[in-house]
């Protein structure tokens, strides 16, 4: 406790002193900041929140300057620059302090990545410390400061490996996966901040074929049979996407990055004229069509008895078989029999309970994505929600059984992936939309 006392006093004063902070006192905030434990960490969170706030009283001062200065251009302007000056939020300026310190970037996006995990576990009157972390990070991360970069099989090890690990779409056990993913047509983008020069902060997967790819095993399997390069390839699937740093979740980097690889691409194969994803649907199976089989959920559009209507009776009838030969009870509802079938991490290897439900599964995963909302009209699931708000479009045709047929795969989306397609349109957009935020060029 007195070690967090301290550490209070320490950070009001390296905020009261503004630009003229002594970089040994921020380093001596940082020493004392990283010697605490998690509980203590948690607790200068909170006072950060709270306590770490603009003087009220000097701002009201500030103000009634302001309207007293009237017509007097130099009362007004000394009015306003004490305004801004009281008005300015402590915590962006001790948070802005740490920039000048070798490591400090990497130092804030830490904290932002604890504070995002505190607000996920419950923990209350944490969003003004966020906000103030998130704005900092993207002036630091926009306002060009960044740089694209290529990984591949030149790149230096450690460097190859931090991505490795931070590979969360499609992970992989080992290194020699990551070979596979380093091919001619088969490509790695990153962005990395000048601070940072050797681990992105964003980075991207990227396939080169001729027409859509539509399984993730056609681009992360090992190829069992020599397979060559696509010659002269005309599309780019965009397969994973992730954030290296978890502190810039939510800041936005992902359409700035896309659009850069974009514009890379462009460059380097003019040919590549669609641009494409291969995304999973995260959330399909465990949290949508599960509860709506077994009733232990409700508030979709999509009920039990529209999902009965989408199985013709052939289906029906492989269904009830299929369950009956699993043990289960020959008078269940078919819908609980789905459901059990579903559960199981094998039912895609027995092809006519596949065949059966090929397009049943096709048509809801469609509705989900498109149809099914939050409380604030979004798109219920999140992919969707980034790629459909980022302008891409999704069809029927674009949604793909038996893409993915991993245990996790299988457990979070029934095996179905979907490909949201990329206008010539909204590349224009985005690209207006980058140059702003990156005003410096690239």
């Amino acid at each position: 406790m007195r070690k967090l006392r301290r550490l209070q006093n320490m950070a009001r004063e390296v905020a009261s002193a503004g630009e003229s902070v002594e970089p040994a006192e921020v380093e001596n905030l940082r020493d004392v900041w990283m010697e605490l434990d998690r509980e203590a960490r948690r607790e200068l969170y909170m006072w950060m929140a709270s306590g770490l706030e603009a003087d009220p009283d000097a701002v009201r001062r500030a103000a009634d300057r302001l309207t007293q200065a009237g017509e007097d251009a130099d009362a007004r302007r000394c009015a306003l620059e004490e305004l801004r000056r009281v008005a300015a939020s402590p915590r962006r300026v001790l948070l802005e302090s740490f920039g000048q310190l070798s490591g400090g970037v990497k130092l804030v996006l830490d904290l932002r990545a604890e504070v995002l995990e505190l607000q996920r576990a419950g923990v209350p009157g944490l969003e003004p410390l966020e906000e103030d972390i998130a704005a900092v990070l993207t002036g630091w991360f926009r306002h060009g400061f960044l740089r694209l970069g290529e990984i591949d099989r030149r790149s230096p090890f450690e460097q190859i490996r931090f991505v490795k690990e931070r590979e969360l779409v499609h992970p992989m056990v080992g290194l020699e996966e990551m070979g596979h993913r380093l091919g001619d047509d088969r490509r790695y983008f990153g962005l990395f901040h000048c601070l940072m020069p050797d681990e992105p902060a964003v980075f991207i997967e990227v396939a080169l074929s001729r027409g859509l790819l539509r399984s993730i095993h056609a681009i992360i399997d090992p190829p069992a049979d020599g397979r060559e390069p696509a010659a002269r390839p005309d599309t780019a699937i965009f397969y994973s996407i992730n954030n290296a740093q978890h502190g810039l979740a939510g800041l936005g980097l992902g359409k700035v990055l896309v659009f850069r690889v974009v514009e890379a691409l462009q460059r380097s194969h003019p040919g590549v004229k669609t641009f494409a994803t291969l995304s999973p649907v995260p959330g399909f199976w465990l949290r949508y069509l599960r509860p709506i089989l077994t009733a232990s959920a409700d508030g979709f559009l999509v009920g039990r008895d529209d999902v009965v209507e989408l199985l013709n009776a052939k289906a029906q009838r492989v269904i009830r078989e299929r369950w009956t030969a699993a043990g289960g009870s020959d008078e269940a509802p078919v819908e609980e029999a789905l459901a059990g079938l579903l559960d199981r991490p094998d039912w895609i290897e027995d092809k006519g309970l596949a065949a059966a439900l090929r397009r049943p599964l096709v048509e809801l995963v469609f509705r989900y994505l498109t149809e099914e909302t939050d409380p604030r009209g979004k798109p219920l699931n999140p992919v969707a929600g980034f790629h459909l708000g980022n302008g891409a479009t999704l069809s029927r045709r674009q949604v793909n059984f038996g893409a993915i047929r991993s245990p996790r795969g299988l457990a979070e989306s029934c095996g179905v992936m979907v490909n949201y397609l990329y206008s010539s349109t909204w590349l224009q957009q985005i690209g207006r939309t980058v140059q702003s935020l990156l005003p410096f060029g690239r």
